[in-house]
């Protein structure tokens, strides 16, 4: 199934073959496509570096995707039909994703994770969501929105964009496009990210509670403490879980699923 979409997709990476093995394998991204790839290296956050492309796009759709994310041959055809849906219902949009979650904890979307396995569904139609995982998020460039500088690192600004399309009156869906996240899952957070819990409470604390796909922001932090204390237990005992490895080559798992709906 074709597609007449032009897309910049925007990448901040930091292993080339990752990038390589993954995200640049997608058939969307093989011979002469007509897309802008731009990928960036060397960004002290998530935000500025995004936000530098966003100056350099040349299209109106722009895809701020991870290096571990494989797109599927259908990816771009299932990307299509949801916007034309949302324009005649949502011509306003804020932000799309792959995976999103409601303020009270329900999740929505279409993708594989390792460990997790295959999450969620396809749609009948995009889900409001709260916010969306940073796996994939979609904008349009004509939308105004850009990522909060004052938030460091690479996590977490997924929520913090969805939070600035709603107060801008936008909303943001969960979508049915599946994609692959080849990722190395890991039980533990970095300290990284706690940086980056404290500097969305502060800077949303009128939105509190924030639902996010990996932990619940609130006033008194008990998802928090709950999930600190766990990683503790764990160091602890000397044990490193990890929810799934990275797979070589994306296309293997795709074809296993494939087999997996055949028998």
């Amino acid at each position: 199934m074709s597609s007449s979409l032009k897309i910049t997709f925007v990448v901040a990476a930091n292993d080339k073959d990752i990038l390589q093995n993954n995200l640049l394998t997608s058939p969307c991204l093989q011979g002469a496509h007509p897309h802008q790839v731009l990928v960036q290296e060397g960004f002290a956050s998530a935000a500025t570096a995004y936000n530098t492309a966003l100056t350099q796009g040349t299209n109106e759709i722009v895809v701020f995707i991870h290096q571990d994310v494989y797109l599927p041959e259908r990816w771009l055809s299932d990307l299509e039909a949801t916007m034309q849906s949302l324009a005649r219902v949502d011509a306003n949009w804020g932000v799309l994703g792959c995976w999103g979650v409601k303020e009270n904890g329900d999740g929505f979307g279409y993708l594989y994770t390792p460990g997790q396995l295959v999450i969620g569904h396809a749609l009948e139609a995009p889900e409001v969501v709260q916010t969306l995982d940073e796996v994939v998020l979609i904008v349009r460039r004509s939308s105004g929105l850009k990522f909060n500088e004052e938030l460091p690192g690479f996590h977490l600004y997924g929520a913090d964009l969805c939070l600035t399309a709603a107060k801008l009156g936008m909303r943001s869906y969960a979508i049915s496009a599946f994609c692959i996240h080849n990722s190395r899952q890991h039980f533990r957070l970095p300290s990284e990210f706690y940086d980056c819990y404290r500097h969305v409470k502060r800077i949303w604390r009128e939105a509190l509670p924030i639902q996010t796909s990996c932990i619940r922001i609130t006033r008194f932090d008990g998802n928090l403490w709950r999930r600190r204390i766990n990683e503790a237990r764990h160091r602890i005992f000397s044990r490193a879980p990890q929810r799934g490895p990275r797979t070589e080559d994306p296309r293997i798992i795709l074809n296993q699923l494939h087999l997996k709906e055949r028998t």
